[in-house]
C-alpha cells in the first residue's frame, strides 16, 4: 500500500495563490488604469474662469478690482457678441479657447483690439499668436519674471502652478521662463499687442493673493480703458463648428480616456491569457467506435424520422463510388447525376448493363432512382437525354430493402464479371 502524505498548510497557500494570480493580476490593473484616468481626468469645472463666479475657479474677484479701479468690463459669451466690441483702446481676454471653433478664430483675427490669451491651444496659437508654439508643461509653482515687461517686474514672483511654456521667435518679449522656456509671451501682431498666458491660476479667486498674482492680472488685463471677457458657452461651441471639426474633436476627452484605458486593461490580459498554438499532436483517440455502430446508428435515425428517400440515396450513391472504378470509368463520374450531364449517366448505366443480366431501364432506376417508364422512352436513342428523376423513392420499407438487395446484386455481379 502506497500512503501519500497530506499537504502542509504552506503547500495549500502556495496552490491557492497560484491559482488566484490572473484575478489578482487583472485587479491589479484595474487599480493601475483608475489611478491613470483619475490622474488624466481633467480638473476644469464649467464656471471655472468665469467673472460672475465667487468659486475657487471664477474670476470674479479680479472683475470687481478692475471695476473698482474705474476700468470698463463686458463679459461676452460668444464671439459674435464679442468681436464687434473689439476696437482701439481695448483688450480682449480670451478664456476656454477650447471652445472655439475655427471661424470664431478667423473673426478674432480680424477684430483690431489688443488680445489676452489664456491658456491657449495650437489652433488658436496659430490663428491669434503666429510664431508662438508649445513646449510643454512645467510644475514648479513659482517664478521670477526676468524679463522687461513693466507689468511682470513690477508684480515680481508669480504663482503659476502646473502651467504650459512656449517656444518664441526672436524681438519677442517672454516672462517667467523655466529652462529657457518662458510661461508669458508679449509682441506686437497686426498693430496690437498679443499676450499669451501658460496658466489661468494667478487669475483666479483662490490663487490671486499669493505672491505677485494680483499685481501681475491687474497689470495684464487693465493695461487698456475696456476688458472684453470672453468665455464661450459650450452650446456656443458645439453649434457653430459643424463640418469644422472631425469625429474625433467632437468625442469627448473622457470618452477617449475611457477607451484607452480599456486597451490598458485588456491588452495585457488578452496577451497572457492568448492560446498559443504549436505544432499539431497526434492523439489516440479515446473511443474507438466501430463502422457498423455508425452505419447502425444513421439507420435508425433515417427510420426513425422515415427518410426513406434519403436512406435510398445513400445506398445509390455508396454503390455507384465502388462501381465506377470497376468499371474502367473516372471516380468523378460517380458523383454526376442525371440533370448534369445525361450522357455520363447513360454510360454508366451501358456500361454496367454490359457485365450484368439486368437490363438498362432496372439498372437505371436502381442507380439513379429514374422513373423505369421515362428510362423506357429516352433509353437507348441519343435523342433522349434528359433523363428526369422520378419513381425511385421507396414507398415503404420493403421497397428500400428490395433496392438494397438490388445493388449489392448490381456490385456483385460487376466484381465478378
Amino acid at each position: 500500500m502506497v500512503t501519500v502524505a497530506e499537504p502542509t498548510a504552506g503547500q495549500v497557500a502556495g496552490r491557492r495563490l497560484r491559482s488566484a494570480r490572473g484575478i489578482v493580476l487583472v485587479l491589479l490593473c484595474v487599480v493601475v488604469v483608475g489611478v491613470i484616468l483619475a490622474a488624466l481626468k481633467p480638473s476644469r469645472k464649467p464656471d471655472d474662469l468665469d467673472p460672475e463666479s465667487p468659486k475657487p475657479g471664477g474670476t470674479r474677484a479680479l472683475a470687481e478690482i478692475l471695476k473698482g479701479r474705474g476700468v470698463g468690463f463686458e463679459v461676452a459669451h460668444s464671439v459674435s457678441t464679442a468681436a464687434p466690441r473689439a476696437g482701439t483702446g481695448t483688450i480682449m481676454v480670451v478664456t476656454r479657447p477650447e471652445r472655439l471653433t475655427r471661424s470664431d478664430l478667423d473673426r478674432l483675427g480680424g477684430t483690431s483690439g489688443d488680445l489676452l490669451l489664456v491658456e491657449p491651444g495650437r489652433d488658436t496659437l496659430t490663428a491669434l499668436a503666429p510664431g508662438v508654439e508649445q513646449d510643454g508643461p512645467t510644475f514648479l509653482p513659482q517664478a521670477d519674471p526676468q524679463c522687461a515687461l513693466q507689468g511682470a517686474t513690477l508684480a515680481g514672483t508669480a504663482s503659476f502652478g502646473e502651467s504650459e511654456t512656449y517656444t518664441v521667435p526672436s524681438g519677442v518679449t517672454a516672462c517667467y521662463p523655466e529652462s529657457g522656456k518662458p510661461r508669458l509671451v508679449q509682441y506686437q501682431v497686426a498693430n496690437r499687442m498679443v499676450t499669451v498666458l501658460g496658466s489661468a491660476r494667478p487669475l483666479t479667486n483662490g490663487h490671486l493673493t499669493e505672491e505677485g498674482n494680483a499685481a501681475l492680472a491687474m497689470n495684464l488685463v487693465g493695461a487698456r480703458s475696456q476688458v472684453i471677457w470672453l468665455i464661450p458657452d459650450v452650446q456656443h461651441a458645439s453649434g457653430d463648428q459643424t463640418g469644422d471639426r472631425t469625429l474625433s474633436d467632437l468625442l469627448p476627452r473622457g470618452v477617449k480616456l475611457f477607451f484607452l484605458g480599456l486597451m490598458v486593461a485588456i491588452v495585457p490580459v488578452a496577451l497572457w491569457r492568448g492560446r498559443r498554438l504549436g505544432p499539431v499532436v497526434a492523439e489516440a483517440l479515446p473511443v474507438v467506435v466501430r463502422s457498423a455502430e455508425t452505419v447502425t446508428g444513421r439507420s435508425r435515425l433515417y427510420r426513425a424520422h422515415r427518410a426513406r428517400g434519403r436512406a435510398a440515396e445513400a445506398l445509390r450513391a455508396g454503390t455507384r463510388d465502388r462501381i465506377v472504378p470497376l468499371l474502367g470509368l473516372p471516380r468523378t463520374v460517380a458523383q454526376i447525376l442525371p440533370a448534369q450531364d445525361p450522357g455520363a449517366v447513360r454510360e454508366v448505366v451501358l456500361a454496367v448493363a454490359a457485365r450484368t443480366d439486368h437490363d438498362e431501364r432496372t439498372i437505371a432506376a436502381a442507380l439513379y432512382g429514374l422513373d423505369p417508364g421515362q428510362a423506357a422512352q429516352s433509353w437507348p436513342t441519343g435523342q433522349g437525354d434528359q433523363l428526369d428523376p422520378g419513381g425511385g423513392e421507396p414507398v415503404d420499407d420493403a421497397g428500400l430493402l428490395a433496392l438494397a438487395d438490388l445493388l449489392d446484386d448490381l456490385e456483385r455481379q460487376v466484381r465478378q464479371s
